[in-house]
């Protein structure tokens, strides 16, 4: 389980989506998770899903690798779902037992909030998985400079967002050899109710803080002893500049966000409870 989450990871491949500026990508994955919650009916959410399996495919991310990420959000989603589905009222009644029922409207939500929850992840998953710590960090700085009129420390908001993505990865790592190492000492963390199985995790947070916090330290002294003071003055190796494909990648987002705005919105059309 603790291997399957993919935040975070980048997986190098030679694809179109990997050679994007990280500044169309931030952008792209905004524009697509205001997208998923501006789409009203059920073209809406084909658009998106014709879009997002058209990025999968140009990626060259195997699809397995994205959707393994979606088995660490399995309890989260079965919540949500269970959640819309009980408790919210509609008109037509599905199904009564007791006090609970199902309703049009309470299914129609919970399968879009699950299909919305699912399409978030695997968005935002993509970005990581194609986009290195340092093009992001790059990237960010370059999308809030603006703020700096204002007096937002923007590269250090970026590089501790970056840090910490950097750091997902390695503290998953590192909490899968812990629990491992405390299972092969008699451990158990699986059988027992919630409460115990909440004091069987005490053993494993201990020396994962401990690590961290080692390691946060290690980082630290390491940019210290390399005399870094900021982004004022700063150079790039790899200065940021928009090609063509990005202005095209631009252009196919717009038409993207167009597309589940006027079709999913204005366009009528209905099957069963959608």
């Amino acid at each position: 389980m603790i291997r399957d989450i993919t935040l975070g990871q980048y997986y190098p491949a030679k694809s179109v989506i990997h050679q994007l500026d990280p500044r169309v990508k931030l952008v792209a994955t905004m524009l697509y998770i205001i997208s998923l919650f501006v789409a009203k009916g059920i073209l809406g959410y084909v658009i998106a899903t014709i879009f997002l399996a058209f990025v999968i495919r140009t990626s060259k991310v195997p699809f397995k690798f994205i959707t393994k990420g979606l088995k660490a959000i399995v309890m989260l989603l079965m919540i949500t779902v269970v959640f819309n589905l009980f408790l919210i009222d509609g008109d037509v009644v599905l199904w009564h037992f007791g006090f609970l029922k199902i309703t049009d409207k309470g299914l129609r939500t919970a399968i879009l909030m699950g299909v919305r929850l699912i399409y978030l992840i695997i968005g935002s998953s993509l970005m990581t998985l194609t986009t290195t710590p340092n093009d992001l960090t790059d990237g960010m700085e370059r999308l809030l400079n603006p703020l700096k009129a204002v007096h937002v420390p923007v590269h250090e908001i970026s590089m501790m967002m970056s840090i910490a993505l950097r750091f997902i990865p390695i503290l998953l790592e590192e909490t899968d050899k812990i629990m491992k190492a405390q299972i092969a000492r008699g451990a158990d963390f699986e059988s027992g109710n919630i409460i115990q199985r909440a004091k069987a995790m005490i053993p494993l947070l201990v020396p994962l803080f401990i690590s961290a916090f080692r390691r946060a330290n290690d980082l630290a002294m390491a940019m210290e002893a390399r005399c870094y003071r900021g982004g004022d003055g700063r150079t790039k190796m790899k200065p940021l500049h928009y090609t063509g494909v990005d202005r095209t990648a631009y252009v196919l987002v717009i038409f993207y966000v167009a597309a589940v705005v006027i079709i999913g919105r204005c366009v009528p059309f209905h099957v069963w409870i959608f």
